[in-house]
């Protein structure tokens, strides 16, 4: 087996050890790094002689670093567990991910998995939009009060040049009749700004720098939870929404231990889980965490992956044009 050795250097948001045991398991991951450290540590109550460890940036990072290693002929990761199934669909289309035939998907709504099985939806984490409560701004309803004077100079989301929950919500805007890239050029225009990850959305709308923020649910939801002063509303006219799918590399050392991760993730546990940590789980039956509101009660803003995987380049040109950065 392969030593691996992650070098603290290749980009400085990473977390992950320096060598990876044999037996071990290696996850490339997006998942903001508390959240991930607590997943891994419930998910060595049920599995205690599955050794973690995990790389953590935003999605694009996790990407070039893993595009890299294909490069060098030496990937390291078993399992890659991204924010987004159009950078999935990527990896799948270059022949790089494992099909699961037995992954236990039954329960999931249609579409959730891959086909052929070779990545796996593992939560609804949809877009909206997050506000200072102590800002004095209108609450918002809709994306077109993004659009208001009330919100000009005030708006802050996050980059798909970094993101991949970005990736999806500026690829789905852009695929919406009566919204494209002309409410986007707009937004822009009425002085909204890109931070990097939802986090840097986030903390600017917690400490008021901004009084709206594009940002997932469980990022606005689980501040409030912990007092700060924001609140959260899943837009009228619809909201874009990633999976954060889970999968094994073709080239994984340990995939007896990849698939006990895959199986835990989408076991009714694994999905408790989730729950607990703030998201809406993908598996009917399964207790919501607060305030959250049922997959089948969101209003999902139609887009097919196609479309979304075909958009990337050219909406990431199009955001940088509008956005900078």
């Amino acid at each position: 087996m392969l030593t691996r050795l992650l070098l603290a250097a290749a980009l400085t948001t990473a977390s992950a050890a320096a060598f990876a045991a044999p037996g071990s398991l290696m996850i490339y991951t997006s998942t903001p790094n508390e959240a991930m450290t607590a997943l891994v540590a419930e998910f060595n109550k049920a599995h205690p002689e599955v050794k973690v460890e995990f790389f953590r940036s935003g999605t694009t990072e996790v990407l070039n670093k893993l595009q890299a290693e294909f490069a060098a002929g030496s990937p390291q990761p078993d399992v890659v567990f991204i924010a987004d199934a159009v950078a999935m669909q990527q990896l799948k289309d270059d022949g790089r991910l494992m099909a699961y035939a037995d992954a236990p998907i039954q329960g999931f709504p249609d579409g959730f998995a891959d086909p052929d099985k070779t990545f796996f939806g593992t939560k609804l984490i949809p877009t909206g939009i997050a506000w200072n409560t102590k800002s004095g701004a209108p609450a918002p309803k809709s994306w077109a009060d993004l659009l208001s004077a009330a919100a000009k100079d005030q708006v802050i989301m996050a980059s798909p040049l970094y993101s991949g929950a970005a990736v999806i919500h500026v690829g789905t805007v852009a695929a919406q009749p009566g919204m494209g890239w002309d409410y986007l050029d707009k937004l822009a225009g009425n002085g909204a700004v890109a931070g990097q990850g939802n986090g840097t959305v986030m903390e600017a709308v917690a400490t008021g720098q901004k009084s709206y923020g594009i940002i997932v649910d469980f990022m606005a939801l689980n501040a409030k939870a912990k007092g700060s002063p924001v609140d959260f509303v899943y837009p009228a006219d619809g909201v874009s929404v990633v999976t954060e799918p889970v999968a094994i590399l073709k080239t994984a050392d340990d995939v007896a231990e990849a698939k006990t991760f895959v199986d835990w993730l989408l076991s009714d546990d694994g999905q408790a889980y989730m729950a607990k940590q703030g998201y809406i789980p993908g598996k009917p039956g399964v207790a919501l965490p607060p305030g959250r509101p049922a997959a089948s009660a969101l209003k999902l803003m139609p887009v097919s992956a196609e479309t979304l995987a075909k958009g990337v380049d050219e909406n990431k040109r199009k955001f940088s044009d509008a956005f900078g950065g």
